[in-house]
């Protein structure tokens, strides 16, 4: 029998193994992630970022697959023969306009750091370790579109972090993220001279402004929690015609799916009203693949916040935040999943924003980025070593 001594000194020597190899590799992670950060790639154009970490970690021995799911700029790299298999995901995709204003190179950076230090364990753990390149978490659905394809079957676990403001505590157990969904209204009207014969024509504009204002009533209405969001894309082409088309995009956000349909349906309402009020013709079109609401495991948000604990962070529970998706949501569903929330020292503004974009490449969001990967790394070394967690895990390994 294994005394609590002994299996105390254990841990201790795998952590220690763990720090060592985020130690060791500390270097070419910071640079990757420095480079993803000044060579910002929107959502399915992620070309340089993808391909830079999938060779560095072929260099150390992951079997890398690119093109992962039919997606050019995805990639599945894996290492270890084990029973139980772990999905690290990595993105690496940008915003427009403001660039890696939600840290993805931090995302980036502590899945790769976490991979690289568990790739020598890995057949110690009796894991199948696996960095998934999931592009397009931000506008597209990466995850979604690869969970659907295959790229997650057999999983039985799979983890990443996300950079938030600074003081959003490590500890996170019973926190989530909203379910969204994107879409497209398409109004059509009929052009005509907004001067010679304005009452011709049929006013596309106008049922876009209608549309928005009636949403903009709609918020009085609405719980707090739930989010919609809107602007107009196509507006019309020139003063002295009358719009014939006008094409609104919007998305509408819940934190359980039933509230999300719910809130769908009277936000197209918003939209059908102003189509009967102008007379114009309307079509919907979905965008994007529905993100899903976020699910935390238990066990495994355990072992991040001992993790985190024991380096000096807050783990005071905490409700979480406000808003904001990720396509993480859908892997939540249905693979046992941790998705915590990594406090940035001096974020005191919003993520999606230029000063956030500043911060995510500064000393004090790398250094906490390595912390992250330790965490990581340790989290999956609790998981696999814990053998009623273990067995459940692999009970859970994923299959479409």
């Amino acid at each position: 029998m294994t005394s609590p001594d002994s299996t105390r000194s254990n841990e201790t020597t795998l952590h220690q193994r763990i720090s060592e190899g985020i130690t060791r590799h500390r270097e070419r992670v910071l640079a990757l992630a420095q480079d993803i950060h000044a060579n910002p790639e929107l959502s399915f154009e992620e070309h340089r970022a993808s391909a830079s970490i999938a060779e560095l970690l072929a260099e150390v021995g992951f079997e890398v697959e690119r093109g992962t799911s039919g997606l050019p700029t995805a990639f599945s790299a894996s290492i270890g023969s084990g029973d139980l298999t772990v999905a690290l995901c990595v993105e690496y995709d940008a915003l427009p306009g403001v660039g890696h204003a939600c840290g993805h190179n931090l995302i980036a950076g502590a899945s790769v750091a976490a991979a690289l230090a568990l790739a020598p364990l890995a057949d110690e753990l009796g894991v199948t370790l696996k960095a998934i390149g999931t592009p397009a978490e931000e506008h597209g659905g990466g995850k979604a579109l690869m969970l659907q394809r295959g790229a997650f079957d057999g999983v039985g676990v799979a983890l990443m972090v996300h950079p938030v403001q600074d003081g959003t505590s490590y500890n996170p157990a019973g926190t989530s993220a909203q379910a969204v969904g994107r879409y497209r209204a398409i109004f059509t009207g009929k052009a005509s001279h907004a001067a010679a014969a304005p009452h011709l024509g049929i006013n596309a504009g106008d049922a876009a402004t209608l549309a928005q204002v009636a949403m903009g009533l709609l918020r009085q209405q609405i719980p707090t929690d739930h989010r919609m969001a809107s602007f107009i894309a196509e507006g019309g082409v020139a003063t002295n015609i009358i719009p014939e088309r006008t094409v609104v995009e919007f998305e509408c956000r819940a934190f359980t799916l039933p509230e999300y349909e719910a809130l769908l349906v009277r936000v197209r309402n918003c939209f059908e009203g102003a189509a009967l009020a102008t007379g114009t013709q309307l079509e919907f079109e979905e965008t994007e693949p529905l993100y899903e609401p976020l699910l935390q495991d238990d066990a495994l948000a355990a072992h991040w916040t001992a993790a985190m604990e024991s380096l000096g962070k807050d783990v005071t529970p905490a409700a979480g935040l406000a808003g904001g998706s990720t396509d993480m949501g859908n892997i939540s569903q249905v693979i046992p999943s941790l998705h915590p929330w990594l406090s940035i020292p001096g974020a005191d503004f919003s993520i999606h924003s230029h000063a956030f974009t500043a911060l995510a490449d500064t000393e004090q969001a790398y250094s906490v980025m390595f912390e992250a990967a330790v965490a990581l790394a340790r989290t999956v070394a609790g998981a696999a070593t814990t053998a009623d967690e273990r067995e459940r895990f692999r009970a859970a390994a994923y299959r479409r």
